[in-house]
């Protein structure tokens, strides 16, 4: 956000703070027991082992930290916000960066996310009079929770790409999140070999999603646009340009629905600020500076990253916005893939 103001794209006429969801909101999709597990955990720091094994805090990938409450929280609050604003025309597209966390369930913790703000947030548009949402997420893990909460909802499609084997994909390929997994009907899954480029998801978005979105003809989009999948991040083995991010969200933005963009994994600041702040001007159609101006560089200056790839970083991640493209092969598996995605 600071890097979309000091390059004025963004102002107090196009920004507004997300409310924080109250627990009558959070408990449209989450248990209550469990939403105070949540809250007691942020208040004490602690919880009891047999409520944290429970409710899986503290424990699987689910730090206890501060925070842990009202940063999700308020992240579903702008979700809802965002589904209610879009469903009552007040506009056509909305960008919430602080949400997409897509792997939470309904009584546990799951994958750093402790509340699903992208299925509470579709539940909210379903609520609002969408008779049809369509759920796109590009983050390099599967969006599992998402799935599982509308798999017998024909009014919601789901469908993710995401890298093959990556957590918590299942590794056989007739489990969860194979290209065989379609959760009864309403999902699609793209599971993407390791080195995915630039040119394989322009080949996906135009041979599968695209088809997909508008043979189903929603209502509203829902498009998680988690930026693990790019070369520059530690955790994925998947070789995206942010530019090819973003021509994926052009094209989906230009399909004529209504379109609320979310944010979701990514391990590296950089390339997360980089990524997203590059959305926001694609939704918004301005042009991307070829080099960024001294107060846009010193945002992602001011930024410290303690990780082996912070201490040596590159110097365009100060200087530029649009990484140099990942020009790849177009491999027959990912042909096959979008081919499999469409049949019956």
């Amino acid at each position: 956000m600071e890097i979309c103001r000091v390059l004025g794209w963004l102002n107090d006429g196009n920004f507004i703070d997300s409310p924080k969801a109250t627990t009558a909101d959070l408990a449209h999709f989450h248990n209550p027991l469990y939403i105070n597990a949540v809250a007691a955990a942020e208040r004490d720091g602690s919880l009891p082992d047999d409520v944290a094994q429970r409710h899986h805090i503290g424990i699987n990938g689910n730090p206890i930290f501060d925070g842990m409450y009202q940063r999700p929280a308020t992240a579903c609050g702008g979700g809802l916000l965002a589904a209610r604003m879009l469903m009552a025309d007040q506009t056509e597209v909305i960008y919430a960066p602080g949400g997409g966390q897509h792997h939470g369930r309904p009584d546990r913790a799951s994958g750093f996310c402790f509340f699903n703000e992208p299925a509470l947030t579709i539940m909210t548009m379903l609520e609002q009079g969408a008779e049809r949402v369509f759920y796109l997420d590009l983050d390099a893990h599967h969006g599992d929770g998402v799935q599982d909460a509308f798999a017998d909802d024909e009014r919601v499609l789901t469908v993710s790409i995401h890298e093959s084997g990556r957590w918590p994909m299942a590794r056989d390929r007739s489990g969860e999140g194979s290209v065989e997994d379609r959760a009864g009907g309403g999902a699609r899954n793209l599971p993407v070999p390791q080195g995915f480029n630039d040119v394989e998801l322009e080949y996906l978005m135009e041979a599968a999603v695209l088809p997909l979105l508008a043979d189903f003809s929603p209502d509203a989009i829902y498009l998680q646009a988690g930026a693990d999948a790019l070369a520059d991040d530690p955790q994925s083995k998947l070789a995206l340009s942010n530019s090819a991010i973003w021509r994926a969200v052009a094209a989906v933005r230009d399909s004529g629905s209504r379109l609320l963009v979310a944010g979701g994994g990514g391990y590296n600041p950089y390339s997360v600020g980089r990524c997203w702040a590059g959305i926001w001007a694609t939704l918004c159609r301005v042009s991307i500076p070829d080099t960024l101006p001294d107060a846009a560089e010193a945002c992602l200056r001011d930024v410290v990253w303690h990780h082996r790839l912070g201490r040596n970083a590159p110097e365009h991640w100060f200087t530029t916005l649009a990484d140099v493209p990942s020009v790849g092969p177009l491999r027959d598996e990912i042909k096959q893939l979008a081919r499999t995605t469409l049949e019956p």
